[in-house]
């Protein structure tokens, strides 16, 4: 059998870890809760999914190009807590250390680089995010992993998830618009209505 390719949205699975346990730190007093929850990540998904092909894959802070077509994209996104900031460093050397390259590219964002590979990949893909727009990639060979409820969502997941097939997610979105980018869609037009 062949073993997936795995692609982690590592910003959208280091602030999941962050906010899963709160007031852990180490004997120094720094803070350890998002580097303890991400390494369990990394220990289950090793157990579970082994593989000897994948990527952590990093955003590097907002792209221009999308800046230039949308000046208020992802406008109202709160600072990265300081808690959170000091600990990015240390999860990149554990991530590192595990034995996972870690991926960023100035001007692209994780989901860009993580699209660019599934679509390449040869065989499996296992995409390790909670980022709704990565559901447009599932197809027959990709599929998506939320690490916070243990789902999985292929094809028919998405239709479940959204009401719509992943082929039909762009068009969902932007009808809908997405609050967490500060993407405007059609006012009125929810969920439901979209779909």
């Amino acid at each position: 059998m062949t073993t997936p390719t795995i692609l982690i949205d590592a910003y959208s699975q280091i602030f999941r870890a962050y906010y899963a346990i709160r007031q852990l730190n180490n004997s120094r007093g720094e803070p350890t809760n998002a580097v303890f929850v991400f390494a369990r990540m990394l220990l289950k998904l090793e157990k579970e999914y082994p593989s000897d092909a994948g990527a952590l894959c990093f955003d590097c802070g907002k792209v221009q190009f999308r800046l230039e077509l949308a000046p208020e994209y992802k406008a109202n996104r709160p600072e990265m807590p300081e808690e959170l900031r000091v600990q990015i460093p240390v999860i990149r050397e554990l991530a590192a250390a595990f034995g996972w390259p870690l991926l960023q590219e100035p001007e692209y964002e994780a989901d860009d680089l993580i699209a660019a590979f599934a679509r390449r990949a040869a065989g499996p893909v296992l995409i390790v995010s909670s980022d709704k727009d990565l559901s447009q990639l599932v197809d027959d060979d990709v599929v998506i992993l939320n690490t916070m409820n243990t789902k999985f969502y292929d094809r028919a997941g998405v239709i479940e998830k959204y009401g719509v097939p992943p082929e039909r997610m762009i068009d969902y979105l932007a009808l809908m618009g997405d609050k967490v980018d500060n993407v405007p869609g059609i006012k009125g037009c929810g969920p439901k209505t979209a779909a």
